[in-house]
């Protein structure tokens, strides 16, 4: 396994972050995330520099001020609970996050060009699609698709995955430039419900990546829990398997140099046929498994 794009859970710094990828240290382009860990009535100040940021509450509520704006996210109990709110801020502002009760709160980022206002994203303009069928069932909640909510170049959707079933399948990549594929750098987060805890082995999830060729530069089979992160600059991604009796969540931030911002991908042509395999199956009843009401 590649140890440079698996990076395990760890404990938040002194700085509250749990989860702090950037460009810089993963030695890429454009794509962020942090993950920030906030105890009651604190706050945490930064600046956003070169790059648009959406604040995504993984559990708790928050306030986030952008300049003379503030918005007040409701937040959920946990990424399995509800479709949440969030909030955008644009490149160049100065941005306070602050919670009342705590919580940990997603942060993701994607270096920009243009400006555009800080906006509130309400959880009932969430779209939720349903992918795939039978044992490839998945719920994804597109709140920063290309189609979901308008950004410069930062792309983020959530997945939630019923224990036992893959997503991320069949394998795809999204690292050339061509028709019906773009350039995106890709990160993935991961949250398991049950199972063992952060950074401990044990039933939860699998995450594969990998690249085509004799020298396999990215080969990772990685066992992911709670708070795990895998870099994806390029290759192969999938599947993402939920373990049998435990449900998976995954983050998804993609970001890359096209003018328009898109997710088109090329699937691992071995296992293309797959899709159609689906034809006639139904989707997984567990699904959807949440709601920006809550679950059902």
């Amino acid at each position: 396994m590649n140890q440079s794009h698996y990076i395990p859970a760890r404990d938040p710094g002194p700085d509250g972050y749990s989860v702090d990828i950037s460009p810089s240290s993963a030695k890429w382009s454009y794509s962020s995330m942090r993950v920030l860990n906030l105890k009651p009535n604190e706050k945490v100040t930064w600046r956003t520099g070169e790059s648009e940021w959406i604040t995504l509450p993984l559990s708790g509520e928050c306030h986030v001020m952008c300049d003379d704006v503030t918005f007040e996210l409701e937040g959920r109990t946990s990424v399995f609970e509800r479709v949440t709110d969030f909030a955008y801020v644009p490149r160049d502002a100065e941005v306070t996050v602050s919670s009342t009760l705590g919580g940990r709160f997603a942060l993701l980022g994607a270096v920009c060009d243009n400006v555009l206002p800080a906006r509130y994203g309400r959880a009932e303009d969430v779209p939720v699609e349903l992918r795939g069928a039978g044992a490839a069932s998945r719920q994804a909640n597109n709140f920063a698709s290309p189609e979901g909510f308008e950004t410069d170049r930062l792309v983020a959707v959530e997945v939630l995955v019923p224990g036992g079933n893959w997503a991320s399948y069949p394998p795809h990549k999204h690292d050339e430039a061509r028709p019906g594929e773009a350039v995106l750098e890709e990160i993935y987060y991961f949250e398991i419900r049950g199972g063992s805890g952060a950074g401990e082995p044990g039933p939860g999830g699998y995450q594969r990546v990998y690249s085509s060729g004799a020298d396999r530069q990215i080969d990772v089979l990685a066992e992911v829990s709670t708070g795990d992160t895998i870099l994806i600059p390029f290759g192969y991604h999938g599947p993402t398997m939920a373990a049998p009796g435990y449900d998976l969540y995954f983050l998804n931030v993609l970001a890359g140099p096209a003018p328009e911002r898109t997710m088109a991908f090329c699937d691992d042509p071995t296992h293309d046929w797959v899709r159609e395999s689906w034809r006639g199956q139904v989707v997984d009843p567990r699904l959807p498994m949440t709601s920006w009401r809550g679950v059902r």
